[in-house]
């Protein structure tokens, strides 16, 4: 049955790549886009979904038909359906550190069930929320104080990766003048960032979150020393301890949080099951709701949630980030497209991009299977971008008239938060004009009238024709949300989440480990030993490292 399987897939991957190099029917090229429009005028209803208000449009990439429909297939001998529900089940996916994947327990209610392996997780989660959510309304209500009587206007959030790119990223995107707390994060073990962070602090009334599963991320916990030597000394006589009235952990080791000053009642868990990147919905979460406010992140949870139901329930030929992540296969394996542009043109989303830099490329960057083989094949893109339209006076240049097609996801609000009316109708009209014009392009006849029109004379217009010229096909997708607000966000990043669920199974790789990051922080160790040792020892790193070590000394010398 395996290996009949494996036949399957293998022709279902041919089928793919065969479409992917062959004209089409009519003659055109499969990465062409505008054919497929000029052939059939109900193309947007045919290659638009839409899941609780979240529209999702991909009638400007170059899938037709016929290659939707060998993607579809190839998803089914993928058994990406059974995946997914084995996913659901809190089967150990995440298969090289033998764990359960279960971020979609996070944000269910307690009678969905979830469990990973003999362990309840939905219990675990229930009761997190109920002592995070106690904390909150400690903290808002004013019963929970700094240490000299005073209520908490700051919540400082000190982690690195997941435990700060996703939180930071929803709380610049959500926070309003009247929310509860301003929340703050630092995760660069870079001091300049503490250093210009704490001027805008007062002590006495900023609450430290402190977020690392096994409470030894070498960044955090230098960070988390800094901030505590701060609090002690801005609160003078008996500061050590008046500091722990003004520190939290997020961490599953309370050994390590008691020893460094902190109450277990204010030690919030999350389990192995959580990965990083995925971890917003759980305790690392807590900045969100002191910030936000409880109902906030509850409705954050709930957005996630109907995306949840709609990818666990969907067919997949309507399953909205199923389709997004065929869209990716076609762009990445059958067109050869090496990168992604994520271009929101709403500006609360300015840190969505990063966000799903961490979540598509540490998940999808991997280079062998499930089994240990390589993969064969390109696997994630390179993901990048801002927000529109500052995009537009960077790099969309690039995009428009560079060697190699970029696809982009241009994330449009319909309704914004303000009374600017006509700064937001701008704002979409540059949005939607991106994407008509990567797929429209415009050819020399077109650039030729034009020129002629405006009077340029001949030889102008043979000198800078060339240069005027957009090819076009530029594939983009569009996703529109009707307003912004928790509920929408926790759809939108659900989305995404779920995408990078299906490209894992899709490619045949494991989405949910990161051992890519372990050599760097492996070869760090001995590199610090002989800074803080003021020279490298001959012959222990190659030329190159102990030159720029030696050139560093010399530096710190002179100085």
């Amino acid at each position: 049955m395996a290996e009949a399987s494996g036949r399957d897939l293998a022709a279902a991957w041919a089928a793919v790549e065969r479409l992917a190099r062959s004209p089409r029917a009519d003659g055109s090229a499969p990465a062409s886009i505008r054919p497929l429009f000029a052939a059939d005028p109900d193309r947007f209803a045919r290659f638009s979904w839409s899941a609780d208000g979240l529209l999702l449009d991909l009638s400007k990439t170059a899938l037709d038909a016929e290659a939707l429909a060998a993607l579809l297939a190839l998803a089914r001998a993928a058994d990406l359906a059974g995946r997914r529900d084995a996913m659901a089940r809190g089967e150990a996916i995440n298969a090289t550190e033998r764990r359960a994947v279960l971020h979609l327990a996070l944000r269910a209610p307690p009678e969905a069930g979830f469990r990973a392996g003999a362990e309840d997780a939905a219990a675990e989660v229930a009761e997190v929320l109920a002592r995070m959510r106690e904390f909150c309304a400690g903290v808002h209500g004013g019963a929970i104080r700094g240490a000299t009587g005073e209520r908490f206007t700051d919540v400082v959030n000190i982690g690195i990766g997941g435990s700060d790119l996703g939180p930071a990223m929803v709380t610049r995107a959500l926070w309003t003048p009247g929310c509860p707390l301003r929340a703050h994060y630092l995760g660069n073990v870079d001091a300049h960032a503490w250093e210009a962070l704490r001027p805008k602090l007062d002590p006495a009334r900023t609450l430290v979150l402190v977020a690392s599963k096994t409470f030894t991320t070498q960044e955090t916990m230098t960070n988390a020393a800094l901030v505590r030597g701060w609090l002690r000394e801005a609160l003078g006589q008996g500061g050590e301890e008046g500091a722990g009235r003004h520190l939290a952990a997020l961490s599953t080791n309370l050994k390590a949080t008691a020893e460094f000053g902190i109450a277990p009642e204010r030690v919030f868990p999350f389990r192995d099951w959580v990965g990083g990147r995925f971890s917003l919905w759980s305790a690392i979460g807590l900045s969100i709701a002191l910030a936000l406010g409880w109902e906030a992140f509850t409705r954050l949870l709930a957005g996630a949630r109907a995306m949840d139901e709609h990818f666990l329930a969907m067919p997949l030929e309507r399953n909205l980030p199923v389709l997004l992540a065929l869209a990716e296969v076609w762009h990445v394996n059958g067109l050869g497209y090496p990168a992604r542009a994520v271009l929101p043109y709403d500006q609360r989303l300015a840190r969505l991009p990063a966000h799903l830099q961490q979540v598509e490329m540490e998940s999808l960057g991997k280079r062998v299977t499930l089994d240990g083989a390589p993969v064969g094949r390109a696997t994630g893109p390179v993901v990048f971008g801002e927000p529109g339209t500052d995009a537009q006076h960077s790099f969309m240049q690039l995009i428009h008239q560079g060697t190699t097609p970029v696809p982009c996801d241009i994330i449009l609000v319909a309704r914004p938060d303000h009374g600017h009316a006509d700064s937001h109708r701008k704002l979409l009209a540059n949005g939607l004009a991106q994407a008509e014009a990567l797929m429209r392009g415009k050819d020399a006849a077109a650039v030729e009238a034009e020129m002629q029109a405006a009077g340029t004379d001949p030889a102008g217009i043979a000198r800078l024709l060339p240069h005027r010229v957009f090819p076009g096909d530029r594939p983009s997708a569009a996703i529109l949300l009707p307003h912004l607000d928790p509920f929408t966000l926790g759809q939108l990043v659900a989305l995404y989440e779920h995408k990078v669920f299906s490209l894992g199974a899709l490619w045949g790789i494991n989405a949910f480990d990161q051992w890519g990051v372990e050599l760097g922080k492996q070869l760090a160790g001995p590199i610090l030993r002989a800074l803080e040792a003021g020279a490298p020892k001959q012959g222990t790193h190659d030329g190159s490292t102990e030159g720029l070590l030696r050139a560093i000394c010399r530096a710190w010398s002179a100085a």
